[in-house]
Formats: C-alpha cells, structure tokens, sequence
C-alpha cells in the first residue's frame, strides 16, 4: 500500500474511532445557542465562541474515544472477548490501546486548557458547568457502573449535549451582562428542547437495537426495565417532546417565526419513526434515528437562521 493509501485508511479508522458521523450532536446545541443569542440580544462573542468550539469538539471526540476504550478494556469475559475482538473498532482494527489512550488523554488536556482559560475570562460559572461536562463525559463509560448501562443514559446523554452545550454557548455569549437569570435557563432549556429529545431518542435506539447484547454484557439499560415495546413508544414520545418545545419557544418569542418551519421534518422523522417500529436490528433501521437527528439538525438550524434575516 502506497503511503497516501496508509494515511486514507488511517484517517478513515480514526474517523470512525472518534465517530466523527454522531458530531453533529454536539455542533447543533452549539448552533442553536449563537442563534438564541443572535435572536434574543443580537450580538456574539465571537473569539470566545471559536474557542468554546474548539474545546467541546476534542472533549467530545475524546468521550467518544473513551466509549470504545472503556468497552474494549473491560470485556474479559470469554463472550465479551468475541465481541471486542469482531465489533470493537479498536479489536478490529489491532489498534494500540496505550496509544489510544494518550490520544484520548491528549484531546481532554487540550479541551481541559481552553475551558480553564475560558473561566479565568468569564467567571466561575463555566467552570461548575464545565466540570459537569467532564464528569459526565467519563463516566457515561467510564466509572463501575457507567451511565450508559443504566436507565439514565439517555437523560444524560441529551441534557448534557443538548442542553448544556447550548447552555455553555449562551452564557461565554452573555457573561457580561446583567441577563442571566434563573428564567433565562429555563428559556434556554426550552429552546433546546428539540435536540435534547433528539439526542436522547438516539441513544434510546441505540439500546433497543442492543437490548439482547446489552444483557449479555450486564448492562441494564431502560429498555429492560420497561420493555422493548414501551420503549418504542418512549422513542416516538421524545420527537413530540421535542417539536411541542421548538412551538412554544416561538410563541414565547424566543425563536424566530420562521423556525415553526421546522415542523416540516416531521413528515420524514415520522416516517422513519414508524419504520424503526417494524424492526429494531442495529446494521439495518438505528441509522433512522441517525437521520432524524440530521433532519432535525439541519432544519432547525436552516430555519431559525433564515429567521435571523
């Protein structure tokens, strides 16, 4: 193989490590926490933005990375060593796992770095929301019991990517003044509503696909605890949490009219909604709550920024 070639497949295995495809999950609350901004008090900090950006894109590869390591070191058993050695990226792969370790630990130092000199700009607020952030980032793998084999991965998982991210966005945008009150948050909540339903609807899905590999590596996930069919209706439920928060944000006036838009995506999330009933298998119907994810991505965003105009 030619040294271009190494470097193509290289960068593919190091995508996929990192899981580059599920970052828009974090990219999105961003985007929503610069227009909520944009909308409501119409100025960026935009070099502080870049920074923050900066900081929580390699913090969330880093988590990422640590998903797989955790779930690599920790299967001992002789199953789960069939399992690490056929699905894990870093078994299939033969990748060192010290070196993915120093790269993992590399990522958050960096990400650390930034958000300490992001606190000593804005004050002691980001700093309780960025140690949150971290502590949940380790331990939704990490830890005796991780998060994401308990019935709270997904409230996890989307409050603190989609409501925190957002939350971190809009305070490094308003440090400075007088606004941030405990109102302010819940308006924010409510704004990111849409993606922290969305989020967590991911991971739901995720865990229904995985309900019988889940068991079998003694993770007890929401869906053992109320069934695969209740969670189905729980992975539905979300979507109508979530397009019901985006309406009522623009009554109150917290997004732009032109965002009601949005509303349009439902025609395809609720067909992929109901494809994902019919059947659960992982290869096959999970990348539809990877669409939905996207399509409510990118309509929010396109239309609440139209909006903006």
């Amino acid at each position: 193989m030619t040294k271009l070639g190494e470097i193509s497949v290289n960068l593919k295995v190091f995508l996929e490590l990192v899981e580059i495809k599920a970052k828009i999950a974090s990219v999105w609350p961003f985007l929503l926490g610069l227009i909520f901004v944009f909308h409501n008090y119409g100025h960026l900090n935009g070099g502080i933005s870049l920074l923050f950006f900066i900081a929580m894109f390699l913090f969330n590869m880093a988590v990422d990375i640590n998903d797989n390591y955790q779930d690599y070191t920790k299967a001992d058993d002789n199953q789960a060593a069939e399992w690490k050695k056929h699905t894990n990226i870093i078994g299939v792969h033969h990748l060192n796992v010290h070196g993915i370790f120093a790269l993992m630990a590399s990522f958050t130092v960096v990400a650390a770095l930034i958000g300490l000199y992001l606190v000593w700009l804005t004050g002691w607020p980001l700093l309780v929301m960025g140690i949150f952030c971290f502590l949940v980032g380790y331990l939704y793998a990490g830890g005796p019991k991780p998060l994401s084999g308990t019935p709270t991965g997904e409230f996890f998982a989307g409050f603190t990517m989609g409501f925190m991210i957002m939350a971190i966005t809009v305070y490094l945008n308003l440090y400075q003044t007088n606004v941030l009150t405990w109102t302010l948050w819940g308006r924010v909540l409510l704004a990111s509503g849409v993606a922290v339903t969305a989020i967590a609807a991911l991971l739901l899905a995720n865990n229904i696909c995985d309900a019988q590999e889940d068991l079998d590596l003694n993770r007890t996930t929401i869906v053992y605890f109320i069934g695969k069919q209740r969670a189905l209706w729980l992975f539905a439920g979300f979507y109508v949490v979530g397009y019901l928060s985006l309406i009522v944000s623009v009554l109150i006036g917290d997004l732009p009219v032109w965002s009601l838009l949005a509303l349009v995506s439902a025609v395809p999330v609720g067909k992929n909604i109901r494809a994902f009933f019919k059947v659960q298998v992982k290869k096959e119907t999970f990348i539809l709550a990877v669409r939905n994810l996207g399509l409510l991505a990118v309509f929010t965003v396109v239309c609440e920024a139209i909006g903006l105009l």
